[in-house]
């Protein structure tokens, strides 16, 4: 790395901003640290006090270059691993407090791993989706019911539910493992880059229906991606992590409205972003975030004096 662009990422690193608190997050890290393989030559801290709050009911999307953090922290959240420093509250409470209750959490905060996929093993999408709500204890109604409406969200159509779930592609087998943790109706659903390796239109299915399912149960949602677009396009909230921290986090605009120090720590930013910042460039005036393909065109009409329906 040059020494202009050291120094321009020391700059962007050093104005955060617009992490805003909240009264009454659903999750909450305080001065959290983790670090691998702890007094070895190999020890490397993956978060550096980090402090966070999730606010309930939104869609909140996690991003940041390889390395930054992210997967670490989703980790933590339901328990997986253990802060090195810190705090993880759930409701306002340590989730750590009875550790050998740790079990409980993780019912209350699901996490959907990397390429879930390859955790099936039930002879049936059905029951694989139902192996989650049948440790629960639930009554064969009620985990009948919950696999049904989980399949719908992630858009299993009925025919499939008998069949192998090592039959089905490969987009098809995510939705199954996802479905399978919305069917335990965790107070948090966390999902560690759920469309990874998916074409666009299988990426754009997987999202729109955990956004429906955000939308409808009331769940918060969490999302850890690499593509700027899918935050843009699906996301209420935004954390940018960079180098074990949290650069920003806030609104989806008020992320958005911030290219330059996204840009400036490595992270790509929407395409539709970078042509309104050129623009820009160029003496025409545009919103200061623009991260959808909707909204840049109605900017653009109003910028060029189209009229409402008109082609831009």
């Amino acid at each position: 790395m040059s020494k202009k662009k050291k120094q321009i990422e020391a700059e962007a690193m050093a104005s955060v901003e617009i992490i805003h608190p909240a009264e009454n997050p659903k999750l909450r890290l305080l001065n959290v640290s983790y670090v691998y393989s702890k007094g070895t030559p190999f020890e490397m801290k993956a978060l550096d006090s980090v402090s966070l709050d999730i606010h309930p009911g939104k869609l909140t999307g996690i991003i940041g270059h390889t390395g930054s953090g992210k997967s670490t922290m989703v980790q933590l959240f339901n328990g997986l691993t253990t802060p090195t420093s810190g705090k993880v509250l759930l409701d306002g409470e340590d989730i750590w407090a009875k550790p050998k209750e740790i079990g409980k959490i993780r019912f209350r905060v699901g996490l959907v791993m990397q390429y879930p996929e390859y955790q099936l093993f039930e002879e049936t999408v059905s029951e694989d989706i139902a192996f989650g709500p049948k440790n629960m204890g639930l009554p064969r109604e009620e985990v009948l019911e919950r696999v049904a409406e989980s399949a719908r969200f992630v858009g299993l159509p009925p025919d499939i539910m008998d069949m192998s779930p090592f039959d089905l592609s490969g987009g098809q087998k995510r939705r199954v493992a996802i479905a399978g943790i919305m069917a335990m109706r965790p107070e948090v659903l966390v999902l560690d880059e759920p469309a990874a390796g998916l074409d666009p239109q299988g990426r754009r299915a997987i999202f729109s229906g955990i956004k429906q399912y955000n939308r409808q149960t009331g769940c918060t949602v969490i999302i850890v991606s690499h593509s700027m677009e899918d935050m843009a396009e699906f996301c209420d909230d935004v954390v940018v992590m960079a180098h074990s921290k949290v650069l920003m986090a806030g609104s989806r605009d008020e992320i958005f409205a911030h290219a330059d120090k996204l840009e400036a720590v490595g992270l790509d930013i929407p395409q539709i972003t970078r042509l309104a910042l050129m623009l820009v460039k160029e003496g025409l005036t545009f919103p200061e975030s623009l991260y959808t393909v909707n909204y840049a065109a109605a900017a653009f009409k109003d910028a060029f004096g189209l009229k409402e329906g008109g082609d831009v």
